[in-house]
């Protein structure tokens, strides 16, 4: 059934396929710039992805300012306004992104100080507070998970105040995103596991949490047969071009489907076990995920037994009667998560990620705060919240 009313909003322009990244300087050309920064990780530039990218300008007429590959895991304001005053000092006129949902979210936070000209990120914290427009970006992922270079969110802390800063803006969307499986071959199997399982939340929670669409459902189940078809190939085979391929098309996809249709209690147990126990933020999906899918199979019962067409599909969505669909579907998701644990030891439970019990009333009543909760179809309060994290633990 259609809302009564929706937006739907995707400007990014996506470059995917082998040796996507030689487009890079043609793109920049078009958008104006000639001398951008690439921003990244050692990680990245350890594993030589960086020179990938720099090959890539050889023969033009274009060239690279500058090179920043200390980011750390969790980005922040402190590394955002370094590596502003070196995109100043160096006479950069773009960004380049190349990594995970670090690196990227630094990228934003410094093409948002760039734009501004200024150094108080804190001012743009919120919704919707940036006006300018952007300084030239590009986003080429390392990782198929977060979707970042399809979203209009960054997350970055602020260590002096010990509370991590969201923007939300459409400004924050990259002009372009580039999928070239060369650039996620290295990743590891627990972390393409991890990261994949991401990916398959964010397309399913937007695909039945309160805001979805049409346009929305459209990504996200494309996104969930990605996976679906080609995760446990990634895992088991890295090297598998075709797989990572599908893999970076899949977070894309999910990224763009939630930008729109938002997110729920999944991530919001996540982002509080995230805080709380520095649980890697794929891993805490992969662990919520399906007590997400349960706690919300009576009031989204249609939308989650018609995830069964995308993640069992369509004959097993057909075979299973109407009412056993939810359970289907999230029995589907616990084989998915048998699957890979068996692979690579991707933690299924909360004791396995190393979580002590002790924190579990911490992780509840910081979940119950979280934003993401606001479009979840059911609502979650401390109590509910910290029986699903008990439920989640054994």
């Amino acid at each position: 059934m259609l809302p009564s009313y929706y937006e739907f909003y995707n400007p990014v322009k996506i470059l995917s396929g082998n040796k996507a990244v030689e487009n890079i300087p043609f793109e920049l050309d078009q958008l104006g710039a000639r001398r951008p920064i690439i921003i990244t990780d050692r990680g990245v530039a350890g594993a030589g992805l960086v020179r990938i990218i720099e090959k890539a300008f050889a023969d033009t007429t274009l060239s690279i300012g500058a090179v920043y590959d200390e980011t750390p895991p969790d980005s922040s304001i402190e590394t955002v306004n370094t590596i502003a005053g070196i995109y100043r000092k160096t006479g950069c006129d773009s960004i380049i992104a190349v990594g995970g949902g670090s690196a990227i979210d630094t990228a934003k936070g410094v093409g948002i100080v760039i734009t501004e000209n200024s150094e108080d990120l804190m001012k743009f914290m919120g919704a919707e507070m940036l006006k300018k427009t952007m300084k030239p970006f590009i986003v080429v992922p390392t990782t198929s998970g977060t979707g970042s270079e399809c979203t209009l969110v960054a997350v970055i802390s602020n260590p002096a105040k010990n509370v991590k800063m969201a923007f939300t803006s459409y400004k924050l969307l990259p002009n372009v995103a580039v999928l070239d499986p060369r650039m996620t071959l290295t990743c590891p199997p627990k972390i393409t596991a991890a990261t994949g399982m991401d990916a398959l939340t964010h397309a399913m929670e937007g695909f039945y949490c309160n805001q979805k669409n049409p346009m929305s459902d459209a990504y996200a189940g494309a996104a969930i047969e990605l996976v679906r078809d080609n995760l446990v190939e990634a895992v088991k085979n890295g090297k598998n071009e075709n797989a990572r391929l599908a893999m970076a098309n899949a977070a894309c996809m999910a990224g763009t489907a939630f930008s729109n249709s938002m997110v729920g209690m999944v991530h919001g147990l996540g982002h509080a076990a995230g805080a709380v126990c520095h649980i890697p933020h794929g891993i805490a999906m992969s662990i919520f995920l399906p007590f997400g899918l349960e706690y919300n199979s009576v009031k989204a019962a249609d939308p989650i037994g018609r995830l069964l067409v995308h993640w069992g599909g369509f004959d097993e969505y057909m075979k299973t009667p109407v009412a056993q669909r939810p359970a289907r579907t999230v029995e589907l998701v616990r084989a998915m998560k048998d699957t890979l644990y068996g692979l690579c030891g991707l933690p299924r439970t909360l004791s396995e990620a190393g979580v002590p019990r002790e924190k579990l009333p911490e992780i509840a009543k910081t979940a119950t705060g979280d934003g993401s909760l606001l479009l979840n179809p059911e609502e979650l309060e401390y109590d509910d919240a910290l029986r699903v994290l008990n439920e989640a633990y054994a």
